[in-house]
């Protein structure tokens, strides 16, 4: 039985690799398996348009789409999923790092119904892989292990780019990252689905910079931010914990600061305690919503907004009180609030996860859900 495989090629400025990368790429076509190559250029400065254009006159199975703006790998690959029909999809990068006749390997237990997404792990027994970059290798080894401490998978290699999918599986997912924040967030949203997920091992030919290597330090951290970002939301309690304390943390040095100036100015304890308190709270609330919850600040939503306030008056009301007693009981009043706030991260985090954001739960994919 004859089944297609798109592929999708994000292409910046791969004048110099394009054409052997889709040469390569249509050599793995044979009797039972199509090709649907998907070039998206990314507003390239060079000539990669001109020369995916002049491909897609040439061979029927090319398609081409182009952003007028370069927006990243991430952008073009949500323009690319988009479009594709074939019954599995694969990601090539133009530069050829990767071999695609490890794409014929990782479609074999997605053929075989085995699984919904397989991913090629450079650092797994496969072909010959170029020694390059130590650093490189170390950062890729701690962002996955990062990733699958929130994420419970046991994967080798987060930030591969050989990721193999069921066509309904990625086109079920909303893509957010622009650049190369898509490996982590993919990762993250897969397990989300409680798919079937497989690891092959595969060969890495890597590039140096001066062969036109684009990734860098700033993507790592980037990466690091988008493992919390996509994935606290439904890690176990106690890493949500943690991150919440982190958040808390930067939450109490606002409180502490906050309070300090008010009382340095000679602020009644009536102001400065709640002043400090609130302001810390909406550091809090943006810093929850963007990092361990992930969710859009939903003001409009009056259940929301209510719960939320019902917590922070809640949680401001015992800080007061905490603070007060402390002082009245001859402790210095920044020493006072410095204790206080130091007591109430349980009380916080319970309110924002059990009450003001909920996780609703989530079962296995199941074959309904898919579109």
């Amino acid at each position: 039985m004859t089944t297609t495989l798109s592929v999708v090629i994000p292409c910046y400025n791969e004048t110099a690799t394009l054409d052997d990368c889709v040469d390569r790429v249509r050599a793995i076509a044979s009797d039972d398996l199509a090709l649907e190559i998907v070039i998206v250029d990314d507003a390239s400065t060079d000539d990669s348009l001109e020369k995916a254009r002049a491909l897609a006159e040439r061979f029927p199975e090319i398609r081409v789409h182009f952003h007028e703006k370069n927006q990243g790998k991430g952008a073009a690959l949500r323009t690319g999923f988009r479009h594709v029909t074939g019954d599995f999809v694969a990601v090539q990068d133009a530069d050829l790092e990767y071999d695609p006749n490890d794409l014929v390997r990782l479609l074999g237990p997605l053929r075989e119904g085995k699984a919904d997404v397989v991913l090629g792990s450079r650092f797994l027994s496969g072909g010959a892989h170029r020694v390059l970059y130590f650093w490189h290798s170390v950062g890729n080894k701690f962002l996955t292990l990062m990733s699958n401490i929130f994420t419970d998978l046991n994967l080798s290699d987060m930030e591969t780019c050989y990721k193999v999918f069921r066509r309904e599986v990625i086109q079920s997912i909303e893509i957010e990252e622009n650049r190369f924040g898509f490996e982590p967030e993919i990762v993250a949203k897969l397990a989300d689905l409680r798919l079937r997920i497989y690891e092959m091992g595969i060969s890495y030919d890597g590039r140096t910079y001066d062969e036109g290597k684009k990734i860098g330090a700033s993507d790592g951290f980037r990466a690091l931010y988008c493992i919390l970002r996509y994935n606290a939301r439904r890690a176990p309690i106690a890493i949500q914990f943690l991150v919440y304390v982190l958040i808390g943390a930067v939450a109490a040095i606002v409180n502490l600061v906050v309070f300090a100036l008010l009382d340095a100015f000679g602020a009644p304890l009536m102001v400065s305690v709640p002043t400090a308190f609130g302001i810390a709270a909406v550091v809090n609330y943006l810093l929850c919503v963007n990092l361990l919850f992930h969710r859009n600040a939903r003001w409009n939503d009056f259940v929301e907004w209510s719960l939320y306030a019902l917590v922070v008056v809640g949680v401001g009301a015992i800080d007061y009180g905490i603070t007060r007693g402390l002082i009245e009981n001859g402790l210095a009043p920044l020493a006072a609030k410095a204790l206080a706030t130091l007591l109430l991260p349980v009380l916080n985090f319970a309110g924002r996860r059990f009450l003001v954001f909920p996780t609703p739960k989530r079962g296995p994919w199941e074959p309904r859900q898919r579109h």
